[in-house]
């Protein structure tokens, strides 16, 4: 690219050069014959004056005096009303004599009527014609130099943009996705890399949201199947009573069905880039279901599920959303709590607040501001699980926040129910 770059530039420079370089030329002989012969004219008009004065005041023409003056002319006067000529100057310069140059002549005639020819040689306007022709050549020369060397520059100041751009495009082909940042001070070349540098954001993005993707998918199986291999326990301790046994297949095949629908929201969530769809959900059955699941858990380590509050509420939210945030509450006072873990459900009004608190020592100070942050954890967990919650509740309308340190308590609140209702009614 730069070779044709240059080559290109080459090409017009000299046919620019041509089209200025001739007609100058021709121009600069014209103006030179013509200054010559204007020069030399001047000089037969002012030698026929002289010669004019001469017959007046001396009754003849002083002839050394021309020669003096005019050595590289050859003079011819012929005064007015006489027959003899007389000639003065550079006799080998006379157009009668063989072998004589290249000659220009002027012709002068005075009021007295005395004729006046002037002879010059004519190699030395042929010299000032070439020094001409020599000076347009030069700046020819000139001119081409410095527009390649514009040209070599501009070229590499094209080129160094797309080899660089070309190094990008493979980075980002090779799966390092980072912005590059670099700008040119070129409009063309800066808007490409602005392009890339997006595209390497967006590829970024993507690769990020697959890997959370799976982290936040192995997280959030995580729970129903640990309670489907405890149901399945429960089952085979309790094989000779039938009734512990009918009971146990219909919690575990209730923690298969969330499996799935759980299997099937997060598919949904990494197919979708909008927001979910919300509907008024009844909160009391998802916090029985919570309470059916986690109260044996609990229970094995001598510890309780309480729910509490203001019973049917109705919140706009997701049922399968609200229950894996609820779950990753519970399941968080489960792992780092202690005691009886309380859920607390109540109406303010313009959205329902449903607080999971438990009697542990609380939350370490220097991790207050950093709870819900990715891979932050208070010790044994994987960081993960406020995080994936706060991201459902934000994508749905709905809030998290850490509102007491010690003991621990959660707040979820999810906008009120269609029309600013939070409570069902019963009949009338």
């Amino acid at each position: 690219m730069r070779r044709r770059m240059v080559f290109s530039t080459l090409v017009v420079t000299v046919i620019t050069v041509m089209l200025l370089g001739l007609p100058l030329g021709a121009l600069t002989y014209k103006l030179v014959h013509d200054e010559s012969n204007r020069q030399l004219q001047g000089e037969a008009e002012l030698i026929g004056a002289e010669s004019d004065s001469m017959l007046q005041l001396h009754g003849e023409i002083d002839l050394a005096e021309f020669d003096r003056t005019y050595p590289d002319r050859f003079i011819r006067i012929t005064p007015g009303g006489e027959a003899s000529t007389v000639t003065a100057g550079n006799p080998a310069l006379n157009p009668e004599e063989p072998g004589a140059p290249s000659l220009l002549r002027q012709t002068a005639l005075t009021s007295d009527g005395t004729r006046v020819e002037v002879w010059a040689e004519a190699d030395s306007v042929q010299q000032s014609v070439i020094q001409a022709w020599m000076g347009i050549a030069s700046l020819s020369l000139l001119a081409i130099g410095v527009a390649v060397g514009l040209s070599m520059f501009q070229a590499r100041r094209l080129t160094l943009p797309l080899v660089d751009l070309a190094a990008t495009a493979e980075r980002l082909g090779s799966g390092v996705a980072s912005p590059w940042g670099h700008r040119y001070g070129i409009p063309e070349a800066d808007r490409v890399a602005e392009v890339l540098d997006r595209s390497a954001e967006r590829i970024a993005g993507l690769i990020a949201t697959e890997r959370h993707f799976a982290t936040d998918a192995s997280h959030q199986l995580r729970t129903p199947l640990t309670a489907l291999t405890m149901r399945l326990e429960e089952i085979i301790a309790e094989s000779e009573n039938p009734e512990v046994v009918r009971e146990e297949s219909e919690a575990a095949l209730a923690q298969t069905e969330r499996l799935v629908e759980t299997v099937e929201s997060l598919l949904g969530r990494a197919r979708k880039s909008q927001n979910p769809e919300v509907e008024p959900v009844e909160v009391d059955p998802v916090l029985n279901h919570i309470q059916a699941e986690w109260s044996p858990v609990l229970q094995q380590e001598q510890r309780g599920l309480l729910v509490t509050g203001d019973p049917g509420l109705t919140a706009m939210t997701v049922p399968t959303d609200l229950s894996q945030i609820l779950a990753t509450l519970v399941e968080n006072a489960y792992k780092h709590g202690a005691g009886t873990v309380t859920i607390r459900r109540m109406d303010t009004g313009q959205s329902v607040r449903i607080e999971v608190s438990d009697e542990g020592d609380g939350v370490p100070e220097h991790l207050a501001g950093r709870i819900f942050e990715r891979e932050v954890s208070g010790g044994g967990g994987t960081g993960l699980g406020l995080a994936l919650a706060r991201h459902i509740a934000e994508s749905e309308g709905a809030r998290i926040e850490l509102v007491q340190i010690q003991p621990t308590t959660f707040a979820l609140f999810l906008p009120a129910g269609a029309g600013g209702l939070t409570k069902m009614t019963g009949p009338v």
